[in-house]
């Protein structure tokens, strides 16, 4: 499915100790609003990194968090930040867009979350999909990503993010779509 989603590609970059956007308040309360308490229900992380957003889900709202990444130093170190008492989100290495997901421990998910992800993907069609089908009836999915474009013209970035084809991908077919601008980032809560 995709070029940038494969371990070659982040392996390096996680082992080298590569660090991306942390999670900050402003998007935690947006994120809170959206999503509200977990009450044990399960909660799937794709792409999660050092885990930040996983933990959160588990220990904050009361999700059975399940994180996932394509990159085994990701995992390692996302489990090795996991310092509350009692057990922790569960871990798991997969590629969301070519793996087979019976390594997920659940068959579907009342919460999806893909942070700083979606933009990587080379056929978001195909993963808007896979998510559709992971989430339960009266899910929530929930989409952080960078809007190219937001970024100041002398900014070597300021191309990094999606595009309105990319977010028409990501919002088709939805029955609700409720966006939330953070400077250069768009969050989507997505319910079927």
């Amino acid at each position: 499915m995709t070029t940038t989603s494969t371990a070659a590609y982040w392996e390096p970059l996680w082992a080298e100790g590569r660090r991306y956007r942390k999670l900050d308040e402003q998007e935690t309360r947006l994120l809170n609003g959206h999503l509200g308490p977990g009450r044990g229900r399960p909660a799937l992380d794709i792409g999660c990194g050092d885990g930040a957003l996983a933990r959160h889900l588990h220990h904050r709202l009361g999700y059975r968090a399940t994180g996932i990444d394509c990159s085994p130093s990701a995992l390692a170190l996302a489990a090795a930040l996991d310092s509350e008492d009692g057990p922790g989100p569960l871990w798991r290495c997969a590629d969301i867009g070519a793996d087979d997901l019976t390594v997920l421990p659940e068959p579907a998910y009342a919460a999806i979350t893909c942070r700083l992800v979606y933009r990587r993907l080379d056929d978001k069609a195909a993963f808007v999909d896979r998510v559709r089908r992971l989430l339960v009836p009266g899910g929530t999915c929930w989409v952080v990503a960078e809007i190219a474009g937001r970024r100041e013209n002398t900014d070597p970035l300021q191309g990094l993010g999606i595009n309105p084809a990319d977010a028409e991908i990501l919002t088709a077919g939805w029955s609700v779509v409720r966006t939330h601008d953070l400077d250069v980032l768009r969050c989507y809560a997505l319910r079927p």
